[in-house]
């Protein structure tokens, strides 16, 4: 027989069970949410407390292995964790997101860019966690986004969550029970799937870098190069310093030339400014102070070339003066086209990665430098040996990989399709049964 139910008052939330309440997540709360430690981490060790930063957090509410960092037992103290305490991003790139804490995790305390949830004891931790991985809570999230002119929810604005909560503890586990037993399974198809693009990306850098060193002809003599990096390239082929490849550009946008505004994206190369969605506040009005990017123009940011941040320009506009521009004389910029493949290969970027110098932070979350950028010089850039194929092989080249990259980025794409939709399905189940509005099975009940 169908549960009877009753408004909850609340839009986004609907119906809820007759015999379930809503509460604001400060009356659930065994002591007042609290903020984080400001101390500096220290290198890992399994003698001290962990350190649990924003960025340690994924996007799905996992601790991250890499680049763990510990913290003094002193300064640890207010801020150790116990089992079942729940963290909140309350800003940065994982603003809203939310993770739990286990003591098999080791002994930890969390910093100041995030917000520790202590429960009362009559309240499943599991439960309310869940709650946040749900679509009602995205819905909250980013009604609070909306409010504001920043992504940040701070303490204030946390207390205030609605949380639907079943009458009692067994009905919250049996609910926990259930949706562990589902998760687990999605979890699992999931990380299958990330597992799979990730392959998909090696191969895609595996095929650049067999092709730009080797060819596409098939069995023909080959020459060492004498560069590890390279290896045995075709006989005809060439080895030339970049600075011999392409010409610099250096052209100024003063006198303004154009107000078209570019940018350049690792995964997408060179787009227009004004189709970014994302750090808008990186262009100056200033146009006189950039520099001119032609159509056909490689282009390659000094500050982030090292992961791939080059792209064959499809537009005439302005770019940012950190950039460099680099042409051909061809029609059909062919050579600036097979020198962007080139340098977006795996082996090249190690090879620009130990050119890179100095270092450009950006002090993010909890005043800890989580981006680094190794600029690579312009001296350096230009004397690096590449192989250089007759320009009739370069199209050929430049041909295949189009068809061949642009193969495999569709998979990728597809794959990225459904780990969305298998992400977002999760998000939808877990709504249906944290509200109430689905019953778990009956195997699940005392």
């Amino acid at each position: 027989m169908a549960r009877e139910m009753k408004g909850s008052g609340i839009e986004w939330i609907g119906e809820i069970p007759k015999e379930y309440r809503v509460f604001r997540l400060k009356h659930l709360l065994r002591k007042p949410l609290d903020y984080g430690a400001n101390s500096s981490g220290i290198e890992y060790s399994n003698n001290l407390p962990r350190y649990i930063r924003i960025t340690d957090i994924t996007t799905d509410g996992r601790l991250k292995n890499d680049g763990a960092l510990s913290i003094e037992l002193e300064d640890a103290s207010p801020y150790l964790l116990e089992d079942g305490d729940i963290l909140f991003a309350r800003s940065g790139a994982t603003v809203g997101k939310s993770f739990i804490y286990y003591t098999e995790y080791g002994k930890a305390a969390f910093a100041g860019y995030l917000i520790r949830a202590r429960l009362k004891e009559k309240i499943v931790p599991e439960y309310v966690y869940y709650y946040t991985c749900s679509t009602g809570y995205d819905i909250w999230r980013n009604g609070i986004f909306i409010q504001s002119t920043i992504q940040n929810i701070s303490a204030d604005k946390y207390v205030n969550l609605p949380i639907v909560l079943p009458e009692t503890k067994g009905e919250q586990m049996r609910i926990v029970s259930f949706l562990k037993d589902v998760c687990t399974e999605l979890d699992n198809v999931l990380e299958k799937t990330h597992t799979s693009i990730e392959e998909y990306k090696k191969l895609k850098q595996a095929v650049i870098t067999q092709t730009v060193t080797k060819g596409i002809r098939g069995n023909r003599e080959m020459k060492d190069s004498g560069v590890e990096w390279i290896g045995s390239i075709p006989i005809g082929w060439k080895l030339i310093p970049f600075r011999h490849v392409l010409k610099e550009r250096q052209e100024k946008n003063s006198p303004i030339k154009s107000e078209e505004r570019l940018s350049l994206s690792i995964n997408l190369g060179v787009t227009l400014y004004a189709e970014k969605t994302t750090n808008l506040d990186r262009f100056k009005d200033d146009f006189e102070q950039y520099k001119l990017a032609y159509e056909g123009d490689l282009v390659m940011n000094s500050m982030n070339m090292i992961v791939g941040a080059t792209g064959v320009s499809d537009y005439f506009g302005c770019v940012s003066p950190v950039y460099y521009t680099f042409y051909d004389e061809l029609e059909d910029h062919v050579t600036a086209k097979y020198c962007e493949y080139i340098f977006r290969s795996k082996t090249m970027l190690r090879v620009l990665y130990s050119l890179g110098k100095g270092i450009y932070a950006i002090v993010r979350g909890d005043d800890r430098v989580n981006t680094c950028r190794l600029k690579v010089s312009k001296e350096d850039l230009k004397s690096i040996i590449i192989p250089v194929p007759p320009v009739k092989e370069q199209r050929e080249i430049v041909n295949y990989l189009k068809k061949k990259c642009l193969a495999i980025d569709n998979l990728i794409a597809k794959k990225e399709q459904y780990l969305s939709e298998i992400e977002n399905y999760k998000k939808s189940l877990i709504y249906e049964y944290v509200t109430g509005k689905k019953e778990v099975p009956q195997k699940y009940q005392a």
